[in-house]
């Protein structure tokens, strides 16, 4: 302490104001309502953007337990090649996995119900590696998809809407017809279903289907795999490795990564976490604006001081320094206590969000009603920092006007009365 300067003395003797008034006493209430409201918006900003992070992991995490990293495939919608470019792909030090694919849509048909599916063509032995609906599976075998016998793995939303279990049959109508005699008819081939997944999206699991490569080949009616999907170490460098694949593979081929196949849903994620950053920052702008009526009574309460210390040879660069000390410090203060408070709801919120419902006897997220029963929490340093630095700022700059207010304080008019 006695190392510091006499602004820094002096802003760390105000900001513990002593409470030998009334007045003084309700100076320093007002600046615990100021720290104490940077705090609260702070840990709120914290915990509603982790839980964000949270949900968006979880929703990202179940679709790329379907979806691969990255797609490459042909314009013409077959890859007869497809061994030579996955060796080629295999160079990228960033691909861990490759196996071919074939995709397409049909109309699925059971009884009187019939429903649109993606279906995907697969190597149920090579499928793993690119993705993790084989561990997906919740009733029957992935092993069951075997060459030629036509069976198929379904979704459980989809099996379900179809009213069909294991073991039972299901038909297939292909998006091309066959000519007869009779004109153009459809074309139409009966499935087994020996498995059900449910990868927790409603998306894959109300739409999609998977079954042997060859089958739908034969089904498709196509002489080769329509492309290949890739699995990469950092499934957020998707679209740098995509790019470095599109220099170095040979032949006209596209290529796709998993954030442009979902880029409608990532982008109303960001514009919404944007949004809401905005207005959880209106919390700490409003407890910025009590710092402002703190400080602008606490430079009337010492406009004496002032005086004095002006007289006394201080700048005004100095009484300027002082208030935005004090100012400072209840931001900082604020701060340090909302991050605190933020990061030890956010890492246990596990926890909390129980015991509340036990208590209230509650459910926050219905089981029968969201896919996702339990609030996640991704905390990420950049986030805390951002929050953190937003907060220190707003803080400094609620002390500009009353600290440049006490700077034109005029001796003689502030002691007159004295």
């Amino acid at each position: 302490m006695k190392n510091l300067s006499f602004e820094w003395l002096v802003g760390l003797r105000y900001t513990r104001a002593g409470r030998r008034s009334g007045r003084n006493s309700f100076i320093s209430f007002i600046s615990l309502i100021s720290m104490l409201g940077i705090s609260l918006g702070v840990a709120a900003m914290i915990i509603v953007i982790s839980v964000m992070n949270g949900f968006q992991k979880e929703v990202r995490d179940r679709m790329l337990s379907v979806l691969a990293h990255i797609e490459v495939f042909d314009a013409s919608g077959a890859l007869p090649d497809w061994k030579s470019t996955a060796l080629e792909v295999q160079k990228n030090k960033a691909v861990t996995g490759t196996a071919p694919y074939v995709d397409g849509q049909a109309m699925i048909i059971r009884e009187d119900v019939m429903r649109g599916v993606i279906l995907r063509g697969v190597l149920p032995e090579e499928e793993p590696k690119v993705s993790d609906v084989a561990s997906k599976v919740k009733y029957g075998k992935w092993a069951d998809l075997r060459p030629g016998e036509f069976n198929i793995v379904l979704g459980v939303a989809l099996a379900n809407s179809l009213h069909v279990r294991i073991g039972e049959k299901i038909t297939l109508a292909a998006p091309e017809g066959q000519m007869t005699p009779a004109g153009m008819v459809p074309r139409l081939k009966a499935f087994n279903v020996v498995g059900i997944f449910e990868a927790g999206h409603y998306e894959y699991d109300s739409g999609m289907a998977f079954m042997h490569i060859e089958d739908a080949q034969k089904f498709f009616r196509l002489s080769a795999p329509s492309g290949l999907r890739l699995r990469i170490k950092e499934m957020l460098k998707a679209p740098q490795i995509a790019l470095e694949l599109s220099r170095s593979l040979s032949g006209d081929l596209l290529i796709r990564d998993w954030t442009q196949q979902n880029k409608t849903y990532f982008a109303a994620v960001k514009a919404e976490k944007t949004m809401m950053f905005i207005i959880l920052t209106l919390i700490i702008a409003v407890a910025a604006f009590n710092l402002v009526s703190t400080l602008v009574m606490t430079v009337t309460e010492k406009q004496a001081d002032i005086a004095i210390m002006r007289t006394l040879g201080a700048a005004p660069s100095s009484i300027m320094k002082i208030f935005i000390i004090q100012g400072a410090i209840v931001g900082l203060f604020g701060t340090l206590l909302g991050v605190g408070a933020g990061l030890l709801v956010s890492f246990n919120i596990d926890v909390i969000v129980p015991f509340i419902e036990h208590i209230l006897g509650i459910q926050v997220l219905s089981k029968e009603v969201y896919v996702i029963s339990k609030l996640p929490s991704d905390v990420q340093l950049l986030d805390v920092v951002t929050i953190g630095s937003v907060s220190l700022v707003l803080a400094l700059l609620a002390t500009i006007y009353p600290s440049w207010r006490a700077s034109r304080t005029k001796p003689a008019e502030a002691l007159r009365y004295e």
